[in-house]
């Protein structure tokens, strides 16, 4: 009668198989702080003091008129690191550009480069 027992509680076991469901938990942001004021235009420079996180994957939708641009989404510094989602944009003026901004390391720091239309 055990082995019976066994056996079935054996064999519901391996026909019912293993579940693993995987939980991913947002960590903040790192600590980050203004060295020097933050300058305004496009190409200006802020030293902060840490990377800024990972970035955000997001969705490109369809462009809602063909004169539209993607400007994608990336953190940026308003005292602290903020996500700025990406949308789509209209050029200011012919010819405009969209130069995204972008992160370096240099000099032992870590330093932001404003983006925006030229």
């Amino acid at each position: 009668m055990f082995k019976s027992v066994l056996l079935i509680a054996g064999t519901s076991l391996l026909a019912t198989g293993c579940v693993v469901r995987e939980v991913r938990y947002q960590s903040p942001p790192p600590p980050a702080y203004v060295v020097q004021p933050a300058p305004g235009p496009v190409g200006a420079e802020v030293e902060v003091g840490g990377p800024p996180p990972a970035p955000i994957v997001e969705t490109v939708t369809v462009a809602p008129d063909p004169a539209f641009i993607w400007v994608g989404g990336y953190w940026a510094w308003n005292g602290r690191w903020v996500w700025s989602p990406g949308h789509w944009d209209r050029p200011p003026y012919r010819g405009a550009r969209w130069y995204g901004p972008r992160y370096v390391y240099r000099g032992g720091h870590h330093v932001w480069v404003r983006g925006g239309w030229r």
